[in-house]
């Protein structure tokens, strides 16, 4: 009777501090606006949240929140801000005219590679040119893209000229800028909305990385590729201040640990990975594919796109900030950054 009792003791205390620790763990909300299925968010964002939940043995748990489930693809920051989402991961091109420093990194020849747009976007946060476009959150990490192109129902573009009149989604007003110097209608919208506005002829084509093409099931609707890298779209996931700081000082630690250049290599070479399998989703349907190399000294493309540059930055300038100073130092971070990965 004495070891049945002393064995329910024993039960009873292994089943308190199982309820204990369960009680202790941290539950942070992420929202974000990429389907749950896609690349992006299990082996970008799952794949973070496990890792915070190994390295505190439990103790931190992300609750994933995708597709715009939580907040709006244009409200995530926000959200992140304000407390209704612990983390928002977005890009910050949703919100026009927000983080007009951060969006240099997305003007042609910035970056070549998603893992090199990553390297050159954090860097610039690191060395502290990009500090008062994130005062009212935590960065976590930044991350971009790879270069993205024209894609289209039923046109066949090989030159500027082809996009007369076509609405093209445009992920960003620094992208739509270059498309109306391309001659197309750019039409904004947030990525999960593409799709159906593709369906319902609201739009003629888009402009995007070839991971989004897979990751949306965009490559279900188009036929025509014009790889003409003209803009990287930017990211960041960034968290709510209070929500760290409410963390104990352990937990603190595993999410600096998960912060940073680490997280932004890895985000980079999942959507470098990506890009490669979405473009060879539309070579196995038969899409047309045109390769436009070098557009920034390209005879047909290249003026569109440096009078885009030279604008971006003409307005930067004229609202008294330093644009061209964080351009160079994009350029460094480029040629820095192809060096390391090299």
């Amino acid at each position: 009777m004495k070891a049945k009792f002393t064995a329910c003791l024993l039960a009873a205390s292994i089943a308190g501090l199982g309820a204990a620790s369960a009680q202790s763990a941290t539950t942070l909300r992420m929202a974000h606006f990429w389907p749950g299925a896609s690349g992006v968010n299990q082996e970008i964002f799952e794949a973070w949240a496990a890792t915070l939940e190994e390295e505190s043995d439990g103790e931190l748990r992300v609750e994933m929140f995708p597709s715009g489930t939580l907040a709006k693809p244009d409200s995530i920051y926000e959200a992140a801000a304000n407390g209704i989402a612990d983390i928002g991961a977005t890009a910050q091109g949703y919100t026009a005219g927000r983080f007009p420093l951060s969006q240099i990194v997305e003007l042609p020849g910035v970056a070549t590679t998603a893992t090199q747009g990553a390297c050159v976007l954090q860097t610039l946060y690191d060395e502290g040119h990009l500090d008062s476009e994130y005062e009212d959150t935590r960065p976590l990490f930044f991350f971009t893209t790879g270069p993205g192109g024209i894609h289209t129902i039923d046109t066949d573009v090989q030159v500027p000229s082809d996009l007369e009149g076509l609405r093209i989604r445009r992920p960003t007003a620094v992208a739509g800028e270059m498309l109306e110097n391309m001659g197309a209608s750019p039409v904004g919208m947030p990525a999960p909305d593409i799709y159906t506005a593709m369906q319902r002829g609201v739009i003629d084509g888009l402009s995007f990385p070839w991971e989004g093409l897979k990751g949306f099931r965009i490559n279900e609707l188009v036929e025509y590729h014009t790889e003409v890298p003209f803009y990287t779209l930017i990211f960041v996931a960034t968290m709510n201040q209070r929500a760290y700081d409410n963390l104990s000082p352990e937990q603190q630690a595993v999410i600096d640990a998960n912060a940073g250049m680490k997280w932004a290599g890895n985000a980079g070479e999942v959507f470098d990975r990506l890009d490669v399998e979405g473009k060879q989703e539309a070579r196995d349907a038969g899409h047309t594919i045109r390769e436009i190399e070098e557009p920034l000294s390209h005879p047909d493309w290249q003026k569109p796109l440096q009078d885009g540059i030279e604008s971006y930055l003409t307005r930067l300038e004229e609202r008294g900030l330093p644009g061209r100073e964080v351009y160079e130092a994009a350029l460094a971070a480029s040629e820095s950054c192809a060096t390391e990965q090299g």
